[in-house]
């Protein structure tokens, strides 16, 4: 089971440039409204066969977001990286509305 990253612990990572890769696992219509600083998106429903091509690298870093707690697209896709042999899997579970919601800045597409 993903490991949950708090709106702070990601702030660090984000901010100190940390080598990992931010997933929103929002439609993209979602994502070009607005999403986490360096984020890319892949939707849950693709992270089976879009995962291995942009990120081969299963030991990397990786968290995955959707827009709020209440949303289960993030945790989809945690579990889904993971059945893929995926090792270093973080859930952002309060997701871009609470990192909003802190004070973070939102990036559009």
């Amino acid at each position: 089971m993903a490991r949950k990253i708090s709106c702070d612990e990601l702030a660090e990572l984000v901010n100190n440039t940390q080598d990992f890769v931010l997933i929103d696992t929002l439609p993209r219509s979602a994502f070009e409204e607005g999403h986490l600083p360096s984020a890319i998106n892949i939707v849950s429903d693709e992270i089976l066969t879009r995962a291995p091509r942009e990120v081969p690298d299963r030991e990397k870093r990786i968290v995955v977001y959707c827009a709020s707690a209440v949303c289960q697209r993030a945790g989809l896709a945690a579990e889904r990286l993971e059945s893929l042999g995926y090792t270093n899997v973080f859930h952002y579970v309060e997701g871009k509305r609470d990192w909003a919601d802190n004070g973070h800045a939102l990036e559009e597409a």
